[in-house]
């Protein structure tokens, strides 16, 4: 059956479509670069600020050594679970160092270290880790949502409270952290849509460190990068190399400075690499080899930054000693923080939950201290 066969098609048959089926926007300004954009070992490296990149080495190196802690204390019992970004400190300090004080963090469960760059408390960020109080955190003294575990829910969350600052005229850019595999979930599509759609102040960041858990990148997506995928809902997509934390700190800024100025969001795809395995309790060498990992530690960020800075003189070894001093300095408060046994009131875990709580939650609170003060006349 051919269209003029369909049935009313006849003389109301149009040819063309009408204006409403042609493309509302051009579509090159928002594809991204052919590769991943970088600063560090290239011309562009020549503009660096000196004081920034400083900056940005210090947070490096306190970064790592904070991943290291970390995973040190799961070994010790001290946290049930750890997710790793050894390798990705850059996506994570560059998305942390580029939010004024008035914007939103929306983390995933991997960007601990982020609200940590943000200014949280390494023991507060790790709190949830260690299955402790709630998020371990007021969110909104810091501007940080809650740490989120499941996959990409914290997305459609980061563009609601964007409308909703620029409906109130506020001066809030929210900034969303996902992992490769967070872009399998629909909820990353709708966040997408509706921040286009909406202009919303928001940037989106994927850390694309390669695997889902154990599925490869490849067997996620046949789009060309992951930043092409802005291009279907309306905004620009970046591709960016994420171990180079000038280039990062670079795209990163000018993404947040278009949200704020009212151009609406910017997909930011991030060219990373995990180095560790996906938690403490996932064995990496199931699904990927030893030379793979080698070859990415080749390409480590900090390594990157020293040599640039180094070689440019803008780093030297009284700088290196300051900060792997500073960084031992965050370490042991860390441990001490979480050697130190929490006290926990089970009562809590019916604190939060509601504005206002609901019939059912005061019948089940009423149960259990009940049960509490059984427990304590026994």
């Amino acid at each position: 059956m051919t269209v003029q066969e369909l049935p009313g098609a006849g003389a109301s048959h149009r040819s063309t479509p009408p204006p409403a089926w042609r493309p509302r926007t051009d579509a090159a300004p928002l594809l991204p670069d052919a590769e991943p954009y970088r600063v560090l070992g290239t011309e562009a490296a020549d503009r660096l600020d000196p004081a920034l990149m400083r900056r940005c080495y210090a947070e490096l190196v306190r970064g790592r050594r904070y991943n290291a802690q970390a995973t040190a204390l799961t070994k010790q019992g001290r946290l049930a679970v750890y997710p790793s970004t050894v390798g990705q400190e850059a996506c994570e300090i560059a998305a942390a160092m580029v939010l004024e004080e008035q914007d939103w963090l929306f983390p995933s469960y991997r960007d601990t270290l982020a609200a940590v760059a943000r200014g949280l408390d390494p023991v507060q960020a790790l709190t949830l880790l260690r299955g402790d109080w709630h998020t371990g955190y007021d969110p909104r003294e810091h501007r940080i949502a809650p740490l989120s575990t499941p996959l990409a829910t914290q997305l459609p969350h980061a563009v609601g409270l964007a409308h909703a600052a620029r409906l109130r005229g506020d001066d809030v850019v929210a900034l969303a952290m996902v992992g490769d595999g967070g872009t399998s979930e629909g909820d990353f599509h709708e966040a997408l849509n509706f921040a286009a759609v909406w202009q919303a102040p928001v940037v989106f960041l994927v850390q694309n460190n390669g695997f889902a858990i154990s599925v490869p990148l490849a067997k996620q997506t046949a789009a060309p990068t992951l930043a092409h995928k802005g291009v279907g809902y309306g905004m620009p997509g970046r591709l960016v190399d994420g171990n180079d934390i000038a280039a990062m700190h670079e795209v990163l800024s000018e993404a947040v400075r278009r949200a704020r100025a009212g151009g609406g969001p910017t997909l930011i795809e991030a060219v990373t690499y995990r180095m560790e395995a996906h938690t403490n309790a996932d064995d990496a060498t199931r699904y990927r080899g030893d030379a793979e990992v080698e070859a990415w530690k080749a390409h480590d960020p900090i390594d990157l930054l020293e040599r640039e800075l180094t070689a440019r003189g803008i780093l030297d070894e009284a700088g290196i000693t300051a900060a792997r001093d500073e960084a031992e300095a965050m370490a042991a408060s860390l441990r001490d923080g979480m050697n130190a046994d929490p006290v926990v009131d089970p009562m809590d875990l019916f604190a939060h939950v509601y504005a206002e709580q609901t019939d059912r939650l005061r019948e089940q609170a009423a149960v259990l201290r009940a049960e509490l003060e059984a427990e304590d006349q026994a």
